[in-house]
């Protein structure tokens, strides 16, 4: 039997805890039938300041760049307003209070458009809304604190607020139409808790890993300047045991070690003329801190390389970026690349067999050493762009034994190996995180009932 209209789909999530299955549909509210906003302020970096103050301010930039979705003020570097700013007209009801959504009201970028923090913890500290930002309160506590902040982070949401944001350049929402979204959480505030729970410890074990990441970081940055020589030395701080005593390290000139040193071009027509297979052409995007980034690398066709044969990529060549705000960046060519050509952004240094090892090299580039003459070869700092010359007159500090270069560039090597391990566990959690926010909260087809 055919019915007269479409059954009703109900608001759920596609993923509930068992506890919950028989509870009930989510409901759904327009966004100011649960929140009211409260004033904020227009308060300017130049106001704000990170030494000393009685309230701290939220700017908008900082929700875009650094604060967490839950936001705990004392895990939280958060600016003072400056003390010979005048707070007489704040109303007392305008201070945050656990439980606020702060969304930043402007973005240069579609996806962060309206992005929030929840206030989950403030320590009896004082704290206000700044600049750019829209602070909402809810009129009853309907949602328990650490459920919104998930909650506006879900892909509905998100959705309704991106399509509601309006602006050339830089996009905006307002009040008034983020008032107009709708709201889905469930009734029941264990299951509120439950969801809060779940996503906090993923958040948390995120941040562990990324903290870990980012120790792994500063060890090899430490690494990388202990084991070459300081400006002026000529023995680094830091030594294998089989070399100790083994001699003075030498400086030469990077031209006198290299067979080449040269950067090609790009094809007539630009990127028209990129293809999705053939040759890879790599660019100065492609070029990483000590590693090559291939997720977006371009390709080019036989007839064109053909023409560009002088710039051909060898395995283990050393690809410089000599112009732009990456420069200095440099990477080892593997066997991925090798064959491919490069553009006039990306410098090949080809160093000469048995003179100088190519991993040992791209380490110094990236040394502070290396960095500091890169960084010295710019007018006034700005990196502007290194030409031939420049490169070939590059002085790099060379063990007396081809040996230490290859064992500083394996010791390095095996921490790159466990700094990339890391990054993929934490891009493994985020893309876990993403799939569970997506089943957890309806879809946005549900949220249109």
């Amino acid at each position: 039997m055919r019915m007269g209209r479409q059954e009703k789909k109900r608001l759920m999530p596609e993923l509930r805890f068992p506890e919950f299955q028989d509870k009930g549909e989510w409901e759904c509210k327009r966004f100011d039938k649960v929140y009211i906003f409260k004033v904020t302020n227009s308060l300017s970096r130049d106001k704000l300041n990170y030494q000393q103050g009685v309230v701290k301010n939220i700017h908008y930039g900082d929700i875009h760049t650094k604060f967490s979705t839950l936001f705990d003020i004392q895990k939280e570097i958060v600016p003072y307003i400056n003390s010979n700013e005048s707070l007489k007209k704040i109303r007392p009801e305008s201070y945050c209070v656990e439980g606020d959504i702060i969304f930043a009201d402007a973005s240069e970028d579609v996806d962060d458009v309206g992005k929030s923090i929840e206030i989950v913890s403030l320590h009896d500290e004082k704290l206000l809304s700044g600049l750019h930002t829209l602070l909402a309160r809810q009129k009853k506590k309907k949602l328990i604190t650490g459920f919104g902040g998930y909650l506006f982070k879900s892909n509905a949401i998100r959705q309704q607020i991106k399509r509601e944001s309006q602006g050339a350049k830089v996009l905006g929402i307002s009040a008034g139409r983020l008032s107009s979204i709708n709201v889905t959480y469930p009734i029941n505030k264990k299951e509120q808790q439950k969801i809060a729970d779940c996503l906090s410890s993923l958040d948390q074990l995120i941040a562990a890993h990324t903290k870990k990441h980012e120790a792994l970081q500063r060890y090899k940055k430490g690494l990388l300047q202990n084991l070459f020589p300081a400006e002026g030395e000529s023995v680094p701080k830091l030594r294998f045991p089989e070399f100790r005593g083994k001699g003075e390290w030498d400086t030469v000139k990077l031209g006198d070690k290299t067979n080449k040193i040269g950067s090609g071009k790009t094809p007539k027509g630009g990127n028209k003329n990129y293809k999705v297979t053939g040759r890879p052409f790599v660019r100065s995007q492609n070029i990483g801190w000590g590693c090559l980034i291939l997720d977006d690398v371009a390709y080019i066709d036989e007839e064109t390389h053909s023409s560009f044969l002088a710039t051909e990529i060898k395995k283990d060549d050393v690809l410089l970026n000599i112009t732009g705000a990456s420069i200095g960046r440099s990477a080892v060519a593997n066997q991925l690349i090798a064959g491919g050509n490069v553009n006039q952004h990306v410098c090949i240094i080809r160093a000469k067999e048995k003179k100088l090892n190519p991993f040992f090299l791209n380490l110094f580039l990236m040394s502070q050493r290396g960095q500091n003459q890169i960084d010295g070869f710019q007018a006034g700092g700005n990196r502007q762009g290194l030409n031939f010359g420049q490169i070939h007159s590059f002085s790099i500090p060379i063990p007396p034994k081809l040996g230490e270069q290859q064992k500083i560039a394996d010791c390095l090597s095996s921490i790159d190996k466990l700094i990339t391990t890391q990054s993929q566990k934490i891009k493994a959690l985020k893309a876990h995180k993403k799939g569970l926010m997506q089943r957890l909260f309806p879809s946005m087809d549900e949220v249109k009932i």
